[in-house]
């Protein structure tokens, strides 16, 4: 049953509560999903209904169609949103603030995966608690490829996750790897055949409308304190790092060649 309160701010994103799941669905199947301008601008009041509406138990993530998760940014605004200066600012910070209250939202997130999870799709999977996906998901962060900066945040919630060694395998190299050896290093808990994906994620909505909330909650809490950063991390110089990367010709070579289709020579400036 869907509720008119949880009406989403573009088409490209829908939302339903169904019991005491929120569902927000990336709608953008002609592009794989690929995250646009809007559809991120639609994740934060969606949260801040669910984080004040005690019907709700969990938030899922998902990918309208059969193909994609989310397969990166949306190509078609590339160019105009990335390209310059004040963009990259822009877009940047807009993807910060929707994943940060994916992450510091107070009851528990689930991404189900299915098809490419590619990039962004990958930051907003490890923002979530937990992964599931289908025996047909493709993981894969390009940053490199690109020449991108890859922010502070989203690189902690990696290694965090999966470890500095399989972290930096999976980042220097940009390689594409399957469901199976995602759930190897931890990437995602659980998959299942493409058709009994429903049923996996069954289990979850199930658990947690069963399950005691202020419990949940409270170990949600605690776990993030745990997961903290050590206060002498040095914030301004990795900000500063990621800024350098868009700045660099290789950026632009990077993003030319990507819309281009064909391979980026990088030069190391």
């Amino acid at each position: 049953m869907q509720h008119p309160e949880y009406s989403s701010t573009t088409e490209r994103v829908l939302a339903w509560l169904d019991e005491t799941t929120l569902h927000i669905q990336f709608n953008n199947p002609a592009r794989h999903n690929a995250l646009s301008v809007d559809m991120w601008e639609a994740v934060v009041p969606l949260l801040e209904r669910a984080g004040a509406d005690d019907r709700v138990r969990l938030v899922v993530f998902s990918g309208a169609g059969d193909k994609a998760f989310v397969s990166g940014a949306d190509i078609s605004q590339f160019e105009d949103m990335r390209a310059a200066r004040e963009a990259v600012t822009r877009y940047e910070a807009m993807a910060e603030t929707s994943l940060t209250a994916i992450q510091d939202f107070p009851k528990p997130t689930l991404a189900c995966i299915s098809g490419y999870c590619i990039g962004g799709g990958v930051n907003v999977a490890i923002a979530c608690d937990i992964r599931i996906a289908s025996d047909n998901s493709v993981f894969s962060i390009p940053a490199a490829r690109l020449g991108l900066g890859y922010r502070y945040s989203a690189m902690k919630n990696l290694v965090d996750l999966i470890g500095p060694g399989a972290a930096k395998d999976l980042f220097f190299t940009a390689r594409r790897i399957d469901a199976a050896e995602a759930r190897s290093l931890g990437l995602v808990t659980r998959i299942a055949a493409v058709e009994g994906l429903p049923a996996l994620l069954a289990e979850y909505t199930r658990a947690m409308a069963d399950n005691a909330p202020i419990t949940i909650a409270a170990g949600k809490a605690i776990m993030a304190e745990i997961l903290k950063s050590a206060p002498n991390v040095d914030k301004d110089r990795c900000t500063a790092l990621i800024r350098a990367c868009f700045d660099s010709l290789d950026y632009a070579e990077g993003r030319t060649a990507f819309m281009q289709k064909r391979k980026p020579v990088f030069i190391g400036r």
